[in-house]
């Protein structure tokens, strides 16, 4: 016999259970999140951004079971057309012991839509407002795990140092207000997306009438992917931004081109996003019942803002064979297997191990930046940065040897056209 949940509408815990605690993978400011649909153990992105799942990235998952499918057009953030989908009903979602049994979702069907070539691991889509509405949810950000709260069991314990804002919840999503410092400290309102599937700090919408023009120290920039295609802007920087009394100084900003949120036809009072750069400074409690979300500032909070120095865009582009020696200068193959990287090994004359090993390209590069002005192209297949072998590393840790700091020198080795060629370059300032 099933349990009460078959009847009941929308996610719940097993009665008396308090919370479910779960633990996320925090890959480039995005909380990744284990999801089971139908049977099928999928990742997530818990992004609060979002009204409905929509499950993408099929390739690997092709025998996923999916409920009452019918055809609908769906549109999304960047400058492409709006693009068919499925819309599927009565599907049974569970995160860990909390579950749904009778869940909608979107599936794209576009092998474009692919997260997981920029994040490094597999993600088949994002899910939020579900979520965010049925329980409440704690997240830490340090701890880097969730809880959510059974909100007829939940005990709200103010906690010291933290305070609780309104939250306005509109169509599926969550809104915040805050202060935006503009040039000469002025002050401008401001109401912004609570977007957890967002990995950037903060967007503003260019609104000179009210108060949001665009610094003068900016550049252009690729901001990311949309479900609609890609999203490009100035990239620029504001001189704070305040949350309540929480105040982020000279706080990285972006002010995306409109074409990439015409879909957004009234934009009523909305001025912009707060994402994943900016709430992971926080430990954050979201109570859409009540209208509130709790902060409290954690240990990321006086983190530098990440710029890209080296102007460089990598991800992943399917695999390759890398052949490594496994014997010491006297010719002894060594017993210490610890460095191996990849699942399939060839093992020629027991010396020399071939491994495939995930290949690691530049998706695109900034105009004017140090790695452009250097040499590297769109397409190069990265093989070390600074004498590190990088299929020895995860995708986000590659990234931040390029983007180390100011000043740094940065000595990358790629392939073009099976020619191995060394640049070298310095990482500048992106407003001087």
């Amino acid at each position: 016999m099933l349990p009460f949940l078959v009847s009941a509408q929308g996610f719940k815990l097993p009665q008396h259970q308090k919370y479910q605690k779960l633990r996320f993978q925090l890959i480039n400011n995005l909380m990744i999140v284990p999801v089971e649909i139908n049977g099928a153990e999928l990742t997530f992105v818990l992004d609060s951004g979002v009204s409905k799942p929509i499950l993408f990235n099929l390739s690997d998952q092709d025998s996923i079971q999916i409920n009452n499918v019918s055809e609908v057009t769906i549109k999304g953030l960047g400058d492409g057309e709006p693009m068919k989908a499925l819309r599927s009903i009565g599907n049974k979602f569970k995160l860990g012991k909390a579950k749904n049994y009778d869940q909608d979702l979107y599936v794209i069907l576009d092998k474009e839509i692919n997260f997981s070539t920029s994040l490094g691991i597999p993600v088949h889509g994002i899910l939020g407002y579900d979520v965010f509405r049925d329980f409440i949810v704690e997240i830490n950000y340090v701890a880097r795990n969730i809880k959510l709260h059974n909100p007829n069991l939940y005990k709200h314990n103010p906690r010291s140092k933290s305070q609780t804002l309104p939250l306005f919840i509109e169509r599926g999503k969550s809104y915040v207000e805050g202060t935006v410092l503009m040039k000469d400290e002025e002050d401008v309102k401001v109401k912004l997306l609570v977007d957890t599937g967002s990995s950037d700090a903060l967007w503003l919408f260019h609104q000179p009438e009210n108060g949001l023009e665009i610094p003068e120290k900016n550049y252009e920039d690729y901001l990311g992917r949309g479900l609609s295609g890609d999203i490009f802007g100035k990239r620029t920087k504001v001189s704070g931004i305040k949350l309540g009394d929480f105040e982020l100084k000279d706080a990285k900003a972006a002010f995306p081109y409109k074409e990439s949120y015409s879909y957004l036809k009234n934009l009523g009072d909305r001025n912009g996003s707060v994402g994943g750069e900016i709430l992971k400074r926080f430990n954050l409690i979201f109570d859409y019942g009540n209208g509130e979300v709790t902060l409290k500032k954690n240990v990321n909070f006086k983190t530098p803002f990440q710029y890209n120095l080296a102007g460089i865009a990598l991800q992943h582009n399917g695999l390759r064979y890398i052949a490594e020696s496994i014997a010491g200068f006297n010719g002894v193959v060594k017993n210490d297997d610890s460095s191996t990287f990849g699942n399939v090994q060839i093992l020629l004359e027991n010396k020399t191990r071939l491994s495939l090993v995930p290949e690691i390209i530049v998706s695109g590069i900034r105009a004017g930046s140090p790695a452009a002005e250097a040499g590297l192209q769109e397409g190069d297949v990265i093989l070390a940065v600074n004498g590190k072998n990088i299929h020895k590393y995860k995708l986000q840790e590659v990234l931040k040897m390029l983007n180390e700091r100011e000043g740094k020198r940065v000595r990358v080795l790629i392939e073009r056209y099976n020619q191995d060629l060394l640049f070298s370059f310095v990482l500048k300032s992106v407003f001087d």
